[in-house]
């Protein structure tokens, strides 16, 4: 038999190798024709006689991704218009799909024959799921293999027997870890949590797995072997006792209740423990079903999986401008932001040139670098050799002709334009003229500082977030006469660097920073209210934020939001900024000298470890506070979400941000607007414009008119439509492919 997908070669030993390489394809994944393909081979192997077991790897470096989730997102297209038909077919047709892997993998280890998973790199999802079927399991001894099931970070989870299969192989409480957290398992640990049995040079990888088959491998599972066990104890038992309550006590700590998979997690988990395994499996069939319909797992899906894939993969590049391949990179400012410029430049293998005022500041900027590699060598992710060729990347300088035959320059020197002025005609008197200067603002509108170029239309902005190397998004500001040559090599920079670019027009604060400004804004005019602060920071917590927003004004200094707002009094008038909330500020910096954590003064206290930080204490003097048994909690998440999506709305109604792609996968990277929500826009998109425009007009009649909707919702109340349809990112490539 021949496939399209995969090989099939049987060896002298009776060994069937299945090798996975899709065609057209840098990594295998899960499609339709994959599984029908794969369901062939297990009958294949099953009903050949002289075939005594098989071995499963891939023909390619990774082994698999898992699932193909656009396939998922189609499937759920298809069940959004057959439901308006007819609901309980629909729900039937949906049911029977998602269990059609299931009961793939339930027939390949109850086939009479052995199956084993050579393991030779990531592996992930679907794929982990379909190795945890097979009878043995071999990873390769490598850095580059990972083995996770990773669903509940799409909304989703193991729906394939993960939830079934890992708890009956390892221990209940770490099984529950790892499918709730969507964590990376390298070999040791996987070996070690006893779900694979072998681990193997790579080159020996397959004769490994090939020599459990001639050992005997029974073609039977642990579970479906009389008298088996489970290895963390019933969950009906003094070991189950100890860990479902405090299990789902801590799930509910750590997702306020605003993750439904991972909800399911636990109950296909507790319920799949106490039946048969057949029964477990369509017990996780049932939930995967219900979860597939969640607002929450078609957002996040579309936003973390498809719309993330799609900007990684240079969505929004203009097209008909080569690729770029940088040889030499210029960051100007070896400060904490420069440093960690040139920090993930050399990472990602290009040399820099890190110039600062002397070379002792430049010196100090490369010093950041071999700190951050001695923390990973501290970890084990990184060894000595790894620093030294990184550090070799780097060429710190005070001079300005080192920056000859760099393609791009990056600014990041003090955010002050007379300085910026003064180093961007320096450099461009030296760097080639087809060179790309980018000045990475966060406040200063690009096209004001493309003044100073000799070359605006080479000129381009490009905002990278603190910490440099864990932020993942970087934004792209587009000044009024940037060139498409500038804004495609911006992106294939940052891509380059592997980070996430979106693309914005140019205006005051970008796009990130407008919304990050509100989220702030409205925890200040809560503290004026008299709301306790330990409910505000809890509530934002609670509303799917990562940090609350006191704590988030202190980590970027309450000192600089004086500034902000001094500068943007200065340039737009007193009315631009709230009086009550620029008078809080002041108190903050002038009156008390509180500065944010930089001088362990904020509105938390930092004091010396292992201590750890507490709101301050003065903090609720300053103002008459509120009981607070008469706060309603849900209004004040409410407050959070809503004024940081509408300024997404009204970014997107100024035509700032274009593509609905960017504003939601910009708003979860960049400050981790609730990811359950699927980013800014599919907040509103996710409960419809109409209820967001009532529930708009209700905290603005209460609490002002910083909730006063744009236009734009009341014309897609009007219309019937989403950001998504209005807004349509994929129109382009219709009309293209249409023509």
């Amino acid at each position: 038999m021949t496939y399209n997908n995969f090989t099939v070669e049987t060896d002298s030993d009776g060994i069937a190798l299945v090798t996975w390489n899709m065609p057209d394809r840098s990594m295998n994944v899960f499609t339709e024709e994959v599984m029908l393909e794969l369901d062939r081979i297990v009958d294949q192997v099953a009903a050949d006689g002289a075939i005594k077991g098989a071995v499963i790897t891939s023909g390619k470096d990774t082994f698999s991704g898992g699932a193909d989730l656009t396939m998922l997102q189609r499937m759920l297209g298809v069940f959004a218009k057959e439901r308006l038909k007819d609901q309980d077919k629909a729900i039937k047709t949906l049911f029977d799909n998602a269990g059609y892997m299931n009961q793939l993998f339930r027939k390949l280890e109850t086939s009479g024959k052995p199956w084993v998973s050579a393991i030779n790199g990531t592996c992930m999802g679907g794929a982990f799921e379909m190795s945890l079927a097979c009878h043995g399991r071999v990873a390769a001894d490598s850095d580059k293999v990972k083995m996770a099931l990773p669903e509940v970070k799409v909304g989703l989870f193991p729906g394939a027997g993960g939830t079934q299969r890992v708890p009956r192989l390892t221990g209940t409480q770490e099984a529950l870890q790892m499918l709730t957290s969507g964590q990376n398992l390298t070999p040791q640990k996987a070996k070690s949590m006893g779900l694979i049995h072998e681990i193997a040079a790579p080159d020996q990888l397959v004769a490994t797995a090939k020599g459990m088959i001639k050992a005997g491998l029974k073609p039977v599972q642990p579970w479906d072997e009389k008298g088996f066990r489970l290895p963390g104890g019933a969950v009906y038992s003094a070991a189950g006792a100890n860990l479902w309550p405090p299990a789902i006590a801590i799930l509910r700590r750590e997702t306020h209740g605003n993750y439904p998979a991972a909800a399911a997690i636990l109950k296909c988990v507790y319920e799949g423990l106490l039946v048969p395994f057949d029964t477990a499996l369509r017990i996780e069939q049932r939930y995967f079903t219900e979860i597939m319909q969640t607002t929450e797992a078609a957002m996040m899906i579309r936003s973390l999986f498809v719309s993330l894939q799609e900007l990684n993969k240079g969505a929004r590049r203009p097209a008909g401008v080569p690729e770029s391949k940088f040889k030499k990179i210029g960051v100007l400012g070896a400060g904490f932001m420069g440093a960690g410029i040139a920090y993930v430049t050399a990472k990602a293998g290009i040399p820099v040139v890190l110039l600062d005022r002397d070379m002792e500041a430049a010196e100090k900027g490369k010093a950041h670098s071999a700190g951050l590699m001695d923390g990973l060598i501290k970890k084990g992710r990184a060894k000595a050799e790894d620093k030294e060729a990184l550090l070799a990347l780097i060429t710190p300088t005070a001079d300005y002709a080192d920056l000859g035959g760099c393609d791009m320059i990056v600014e990041a020197v003090f955010e002050d334009s007379d300085i910026k002025k003064g180093v961007t005609e320096k450099a461009e008197a030296v760097i080639k003229s087809s060179a790309i200067f980018a000045s990475n603002t966060s406040t200063i509108p690009i096209t004001s500082l493309a003044k100073n170029s000799s070359r605006p239309k080479n000129f381009v902005g490009i905002h990278f977030f603190s910490p440099v190397d864990k932020m993942m998004l970087v934004e792209i500001i587009l000044g009024k006469k940037t060139g498409d040559k500038a804004v495609a090599m911006a992106i294939d920079y940052v891509r380059a660097i592997k980070k996430t670019p979106i693309v914005v027009n140019d205006t005051r604060g970008f796009y990130v920073n407008r919304c990050v400004l509100r989220y702030m804004a409205e925890a200040f005019q809560m503290v004026i209210e008299g709301v306790p602060p330990a409910m505000i920071e809890n509530a934002a917590r609670a509303a799917g934020m990562p940090v609350g927003p006191l704590a988030l004004t202190d980590e970027t200094a309450i000192d600089l939001a004086q500034k902000i707002m001094k500068q943007t009094i200065k340039d737009l008038g007193e009315k631009a900024v709230d009086k009550e909330q620029f008078a809080l500020i002041n108190t903050m910096v002038d009156t008390h000298g509180r500065f944010g954590r930089k001088n362990g003064k904020g509105f938390y206290d930092y004091p010396a470890k292992p201590a750890k930080k507490h709101l301050w204490p003065g903090l609720k003097e300053l103002y008459p506070q509120q009981d607070p048994d008469k706060i309603d909690v849900e209004e004040l998440k409410q407050r959070f979400l809503v004024t940081i999506a509408l300024e997404a709305a009204r970014v997107m109604e100024e035509g700032i941000v274009t593509d609905p792609r960017e504003a939601d996968v910009g708003s979860i990277l960049a400050f981790g607007f609730a990811p359950y929500t699927g980013g800014a826009l599919s907040y509103i998109d996710g409960m419809g414009a109409k209820k967001f425009g009532k529930l708009a007009k209700a905290l603005q009649k209460k609490y002002g008119a910083q909730f006063k909707a744009p236009k734009l919702i009341a014309e897609l109340t009007e219309a019937g439509e989403t950001f998504y349809d209005r807004f349509d990112p994929y129109a382009k490539d219709d009309v293209q492919k249409a023509a």
